[in-house]
């Protein structure tokens, strides 16, 4: 009898469901989302909680994770507007706490992509570069 194959995944993928495991035991809804070719950019997960309300969180892997040109763009824009972005790097009590602080994403931008400027400047600069 043949084995099935099971398709490989990465380390984000496991980190998200376990996220998802985490964050519905403490009475979240949440809702993973699928980015494709008209919706790039979107943060992992959508979550609700009623007393909580609502979060946008992208889950990274720390030290091997990167955003996308999209999500450069998009969530500056997304921050003008008031929606804010989780990031959350394990499915632990200390990252949910962050869930509690000012949306984070902001401390995850590496230094390489260079100096974080203002959210005008920002989407300013990335209009004129090209996908790194």
């Amino acid at each position: 009898m043949r084995k099935i194959r099971r398709p490989k995944h990465g380390p984000e993928w496991y980190l998200q469901r376990d996220l998802v495991e985490f964050l519905e035991a403490r009475g979240w809804l949440v809702e993973p989302m699928h980015g494709n070719l008209y919706q790039k950019g979107i943060p992992d997960l959508y979550c609700f909680h009623r007393r909580y309300g609502e979060r946008w969180i992208d889950c990274k892997i720390e030290g091997q994770y990167t955003f996308t040109k999209a999500q450069r763009q998009k969530w500056p824009q997304w921050e003008k507007k008031g929606i804010g972005i989780w990031i959350l790097t394990a499915a632990t009590q200390r990252e949910y706490d962050k869930l509690f602080k000012p949306p984070n994403w902001r401390d995850y931008w590496k230094e390489s992509w260079g100096h974080l400027p203002d959210i005008d400047a920002l989407l300013d600069e990335l209009d004129r570069q090209g996908e790194p």
